[in-house]
């Protein structure tokens, strides 16, 4: 909980459609960390965990080509995260990177 406070507290947060994203950087090379949340308000367990394996998957295919080191990463689920295409999920997730800075700083290094 504590990780998921500093990223909040000092890194660079956007909001999509279906998600949002928060991001820190670190200073090493480590190959990055990633935090899924869905707050109760979404739903039940069930729907939370749903939610949470949409956000999972989503973030897995994009970064399985897109190698990020030294950053930290916090995905949220919002109310839109479990009933939005699971392209347009995965398009929100690499405008999110964009906009926060990750993914032009990976293009740059």
């Amino acid at each position: 909980r504590a990780e998921f406070l500093r990223v909040a507290a000092k890194g660079r947060k956007t909001a999509t459609h279906g998600l949002v994203l928060q991001a820190l950087r670190r200073d090493d090379h480590a190959p990055a960390r990633i935090g899924f949340t869905v707050t109760k308000k979404i739903g039940n367990a069930v729907v939370r965990n749903r939610t949470r394996r949409r956000l999972k998957e989503a973030a897995r295919l994009e970064l399985a080509s897109l190698p990020l080191q030294g950053v930290d990463l916090v995905l949220i689920g919002r109310e839109a995260t479990r009933r939005r295409d699971f392209l347009d999920l995965r398009d929100d997730f690499r405008r999110a990177l964009r906009k926060t800075g990750v993914a032009l700083e990976v293009a740059v290094a």
